[in-house]
């Protein structure tokens, strides 16, 4: 069993595996490709998933099993420098080792695991599989890596995040 509010607690380093699992926010966004300049390092994000994202969920369809799956998935834990250049600025594992707060629409917040959807940090909708786009074809996918724009949250009163 998770401990109360355990993100605000302890370090990254001193979670549980449940604790871990559950920072995820479902989002997708780190299951999107990325192209690396090799002269540059520069990182460049893509619309295009990963074969085992389930772009309708967001979720690894094979996520016991990934790293057998996919030679090239990478563990997020430990989290390193690396890593996290890797993870999407609105990412729980970045904004805690960053020392910034969850943000409002995190169901660990909200309570509510379609607030990452209805917040528009999601990829639902937004990408394609790798399955269906030649490799040759990557740099017509590019994006900027803000190309799913939060939007304010809306409570059950009808008041926005921004509002209340």
């Amino acid at each position: 069993m998770p401990r109360h509010e355990f993100w605000k607690k302890h370090a990254l380093d001193e979670l549980t595996d449940e604790e871990w699992e559950l920072l995820c926010d479902g989002c997708g966004r780190c299951c999107l490709q990325k192209l690396q300049d090799e002269e540059t390092n520069v990182l460049y994000f893509t619309d295009i998933a990963c074969r085992l994202l389930d772009v309708d969920s967001c979720r690894c369809s094979q996520y016991a099993n990934r790293f057998a799956e996919v030679s090239d998935c990478i563990a997020v834990r430990p989290l390193t420098a690396e890593k996290l250049a890797w993870l999407p600025t609105s990412c729980a594992y970045r904004r805690l080792a960053n020392r910034e707060a969850l943000a409002d629409w995190h169901p660990l917040i909200s309570g509510n695991a379609e607030s990452v959807a209805q917040a528009g940090i999601s990829v639902r909708g937004r990408c394609v599989s790798e399955t269906v786009v030649p490799l040759s074809e990557y740099a017509a996918h590019l994006v900027d890596k803000s190309f799913v724009v939060q939007k304010p949250l809306v409570h059950k009163s009808g008041a926005s995040s921004d509002e209340s």
